[in-house]
């Protein structure tokens, strides 16, 4: 068996066991990457050397980024513990270490121009979904009509991140919203669809939207959707959620991701004197 048969089989196991198709592509190119490198030589025979060989001559000779270092390296490992049996002591490559950077967050006057700025309401309701919920693109793109729990003023998120399923509180005023949207727009299967009845509404569709947005807006920042989601967090952090509680409504596994939001919530730092006014 080559190595192209051996990641097709590689493909199968990760469909079987529910991964997402985003991570079965990008740990299906990974391989390809790897694999191409040495001209397919047989995958049974490459080694950790060869692993570290790699890394050398061709991640960090290329100056890719950290974080694609490590997807090649999940990769590499999990294909060789699932075709093989075989442990790749990827240990012994010397990890990047990840970087520390704190989440994009608008202020609550910036985030109101950017979702007045639509002037179609489809758009309108699509960016204010994602910031009144937290939610991720997929997340948007991926709610049904039977998802919004109006009776209860709730929003019930499938299978997201992880494949966990959660329910996030939404607006009255929201809710009036999407009651406003669906008379106009009459949607059949996805809340928000593309041109074609039963379509799911694209993500590239979706960023423009935001693109157009911001520009009204005259916003001159990188402005991506998900910066919505980080201020949702900052903002409930600075209105005094419990962080706990932030937790749960983004759907984090861990509260250490969550944690983040500490350092950029404004609130308390805007407190602090400075000793140079004492001067």
């Amino acid at each position: 068996m080559n190595a192209q048969q051996h990641i097709l089989s590689f493909k199968n196991y990760l469909n079987y066991r529910r991964y997402s198709q985003n991570t079965v592509k990008t740990y299906s190119d990974a391989l390809e990457v790897f694999f191409r490198f040495f001209n397919d030589r047989p995958p049974e025979i490459i080694n950790i050397d060869d692993l570290i060989q790699f890394n050398t001559e061709y991640i960090l000779k290329k100056n890719l980024s950290a974080s694609y270092q490590n997807q090649v390296i999940n990769a590499i490992k999990l294909f060789y513990r699932n075709r093989f049996n075989r442990t790749m002591e990827v240990d012994f490559i010397q990890r990047p270490r990840r970087e520390k950077r704190l989440p994009n967050v608008l202020s609550k006057d910036e985030v109101k121009s950017i979702l007045e700025s639509p002037t179609n309401l489809k758009h309108r309701a699509m960016l204010s979904l994602i910031y009144a919920c937290g939610l991720r693109r997929s997340e948007l793109l991926n709610l049904t009509l039977k998802d919004i729990l109006s009776d209860r003023n709730l929003l019930f998120i499938r299978q997201s991140k992880g494949k966990k399923d959660r329910v996030v509180p939404i607006s009255i005023k929201l809710i009036d919203m999407l009651r406003d949207y669906y008379k106009a727009f009459k949607p059949k299967m996805w809340l928000f669809e593309g041109q074609l009845p039963g379509e799911k509404y694209s993500e590239r569709s979706i960023q423009l939207v935001l693109n157009q947005a911001v520009t009204k807006a005259k916003i001159n920042k990188p402005v991506s959707l998900h910066w919505l989601r980080h201020s949702y967090a900052t903002h409930l952090l600075e209105n005094g959620t419990d962080l706990r509680y932030i937790q749960e409504l983004l759907g984090h596994s861990s509260s250490r991701t969550t944690e983040i939001y500490t350092h950029v919530s404004t609130k308390n730092l805007q407190q602090i004197r400075s000793p140079f006014d004492d001067l």
